[in-house]
């Protein structure tokens, strides 16, 4: 067995306000595969999927892999989403952000090795 790929999944009270919060995010979702459920489909191959569980919301966390995370964070803030905590090392820059339910969603930038000239 191998595993191909990922989906991950992020409990919500309220699907209507992730998804307006989600959308600022990530743009507006693909697919609504059952009542209930909203899914993003990433270009490296991955889905971000949102779902109403009001027993679970606020307890995920999901890591959003980026490239030009200050750009990110700089859009963001304009459109009032909230950014928290900041952290870099050698090889990745974050960016951790809360939805409306508390889910963590973390913003990761993955740092490329340069050539020296």
């Amino acid at each position: 067995m191998s595993v191909e790929n990922a989906l991950a999944g992020v409990a919500v009270h309220d699907l209507e306000t992730a998804a307006k919060w989600y959308e600022q995010l990530i743009g507006t979702a693909g697919k609504t595969p059952m009542p209930g459920l909203l899914e993003w489909s990433l270009p490296g191959g991955g889905s971000l999927q949102i779902f109403k569980d009001s027993k679970r919301a606020g307890s995920s966390s999901v890591t959003l892999s980026v490239t030009g995370l200050d750009d990110h964070i700089a859009q963001l803030s304009e459109r009032g989403v909230k950014i928290g905590d900041r952290s870099a090392s050698d090889k990745v820059s974050t960016a951790i952000l809360l939805d409306p339910d508390g889910n963590q969603v973390v913003l990761a930038e993955q740092h490329t090795d340069k050539i020296a000239s």
